[in-house]
């Protein structure tokens, strides 16, 4: 999609996102789609079906963004976040997945699930958005009256050293086996041979198959990552003749454009990218707390009204919409724990049940799987330790 003007892609690109968002956002709420839930009908209940929707979406991803790079459609090697940097940051990528699949657990819903109560009516989800939002704004920008953020107090010094440069310059499976001129093939190989084996695993339920809402989650789900990194990686601006990518622009912005009116605050926003919603939510934050400057509207911004807005409108139709607040000190306490954990972990793992568990993990990267592994992990350790002191106070 080529476009004469800065101005028109990003306007398609963020309405675009929007749309896409708000699809997330209805069905989701509908289809009950939720991989927190997911890990807790698997662990406490030993029912796998919102368990095989969440990698029902994965395989679906997976097989499209690796069909679309073999055609030369997208290319995600410099993606935003870079899933596939040349840095495995795997402690940061191991430690923020436990944290977060703590937090959620906690917090009774990842930030992709957050969003659809909170649009469902759910004020205990609006702390939970705004903590994760102001841990994820403090994670990745300076604290103030400070040039330091928290990621770099508190973390950096002794996680950082930990992370292992890539010979191949990316950690993608098809790169790791490959290299950098084979990459394409080996992960349409790789991407090819794990999503059929995982829609095998899928789609063996009988159950799941009989599920109509879990299957409509899983490919809509899947799809609607697919999407959004199609938009982000197809849009262009022509100057003088000659295509360039948002992202090129921005960063040549003072050589194409006549002003600075219409400058992004930060041209990384503009990188391919898909749906996370832990840094978006902090986006979000920092959008709202100057004043709804435009320079500060990105994708993540736009995914979180979406997705807020889609699962608004579904419960309104559907008469779902519920005013719900904390039962409890101790349920208020619960939802800002795993809130923080949530902010801190999803920053450090570079990404949530759906940035890293959905979209990373489609780009074959070793890290998301690594993230992925740590939050279903974390996860089902904190139910298990639930479920002890449940039994254990009765």
């Amino acid at each position: 999609m080529n476009f004469d003007s800065f101005a028109q892609a990003q306007s398609v690109m963020l309405w675009t996102t929007f749309a896409i968002a708000f699809i997330l956002g209805a069905v989701a709420n509908k289809t009950n789609f939720c991989t927190m839930g997911a890990v807790s009908d698997w662990v406490n209940m030993g029912d796998t079906g919102r368990l095989r929707a969440w990698f029902l979406a994965i395989a679906i991803a997976m097989l499209g963004v690796v069909a679309l790079e073999y055609t030369g459609k997208i290319n995600l090697d410099g993606s935003f976040p870079p899933y596939r940097g040349g840095q495995l940051i795997w402690a940061e990528n191991l430690l923020g997945g436990l944290m977060f699949g703590i937090g959620m657990t906690l917090a009774s819903g990842c930030g992709n699930k957050s969003l659809i109560r909170l649009g469902g009516g759910n004020i205990k989800s609006f702390f939970v958005v705004l903590i994760v939002g102001l841990i994820a704004y403090y994670m990745t920008n300076p604290l103030p009256g400070s040039d330091q953020t928290l990621f770099s107090l508190l973390f950096m010094p002794w996680l950082r050293p930990l992370a292992v440069t890539m010979s191949s310059g990316h950690q993608d499976l098809g790169s790791l086996v490959a290299g950098s001129a084979g990459a394409v093939k080996a992960r349409l190989v790789i991407g090819g041979v794990l999503g059929l084996l995982i829609l095998a695993w899928v789609f063996r339920s009988a159950d799941f198959r009989s599920n109509r809402d879990n299957i409509l989650g899983g490919v809509v789900v899947g799809l609607i990552v697919l999407a959004a990194w199609y938009v982000t990686s197809s849009l262009t601006v022509t100057v003088d003749g000659q295509a360039h990518t948002l992202l090129d622009y921005a960063q040549q912005w003072d050589f194409f454009a006549n002003s600075d009116a219409g400058k992004p605050a930060n041209s990384r926003m503009l990188s391919a990218q898909s749906f996370t919603f832990i840094n978006p939510m902090g986006q979000t934050l920092g959008y709202v707390a100057a004043g709804f400057k435009n320079p500060l509207l990105t994708f993540g911004v736009m995914a979180v009204f979406g997705v807020v807005a889609g699962s608004l409108v579904w419960s309104l139709l559907s008469r779902r919409f519920r005013i719900e607040w904390f039962a409890s000190v101790k349920d208020f306490i619960s939802h800002v724990l795993g809130a923080v954990l949530m902010g801190f972990g999803g920053v450090l793992a570079l990404g949530c049940t759906i940035g890293q568990g959905i979209t990373g993990v489609s780009t074959l990267a070793l890290g998301s799987f690594i993230a992925l592994f740590a939050i279903i992990a974390g996860s089902a350790i904190t139910m298990k330790i639930q479920y002890f002191m449940m039994m254990r106070e009765g």
